[in-house]
């Protein structure tokens, strides 16, 4: 699914972010990625999801090498990933609908598929009853939800999250946990970056930690 083979990168001025990284992931994974502030893990989940470049070794997910994806092909690629954020990045100026409806529409998918897509989306993280609500009416822990149900909409064979717990108490961070838990024992591969060591249960997934742009422990 997820495959790193050597991978640096540095940006303008020198900063490595990440050097000599190497590790696999396979299909149906559910891993973690640890580490400090400025430890890497936004970048590499950057990495993954086309949004910067390695400046050394190669990037592999779904066995497509990605520093041959061109310009063109990138949007059909993104496709394939769902990605959750810390701050959720939702659209207040549209309902609770149109937020998750949105990647639906920009893969042009018809009316009534969309539909039907969005509404099972948002009965899975449960929130169906709140489709016609604007996100400022909902809490921090539905809003989160909400930015769930768009990353899963388009049923992605892998989802990204970025620190997703991190504005959240420990009751809630434990629900959007256990969302995550149950789209990965229906297939989704899912890579979650974290600091908060309390949420990862070592026996249970693997544990990706990087300390200051390298990989220091695998297990």
């Amino acid at each position: 699914m997820i495959k790193f083979d050597g991978v640096s990168k540095r940006y303008p001025g020198g900063h490595e972010a990440l050097l000599n990284i190497s590790f696999h992931l396979e299909a149906g994974e559910f891993s973690f990625l640890t580490g400090h502030s400025g430890a890497g893990k936004s970048t590499l989940l950057k990495l993954i999801m086309q949004m910067e470049k390695a400046s050394a070794g190669q990037v592999f997910v779904h066995g497509q090498n990605l520093n041959r994806l061109s310009r063109r092909q990138l949007p059909f690629f993104r496709r394939h990933i769902g990605v959750v954020f810390q701050d959720h990045q939702l659209l207040f100026d549209r309902s609770v609908y149109d937020n998750v409806a949105l990647p639906l529409q920009v893969a042009g998918y018809d009316t009534r598929e969309a539909g039907r897509r969005v509404r099972a989306a948002l009965d899975k993280v449960g929130l169906l009853s709140k489709e016609n609500l604007n996100p400022v009416a909902l809490s921090g822990g539905e809003q989160q939800r909400v930015g769930i149900a768009r990353a899963v909409v388009n049923k992605p064979a892998l989802l990204l999250a970025d620190e997703p717990t991190g504005n959240l108490d420990p009751a809630l961070s434990a629900e959007i946990m256990q969302l995550f838990e149950q789209f990965n024992q229906v297939g989704t591969s899912v890579l979650i970056a974290t600091h908060d060591l309390a949420l990862i249960d070592p026996a249970k997934h693997r544990v990706l930690t990087l300390d200051k742009g390298r990989m220091v422990r695998d297990g």
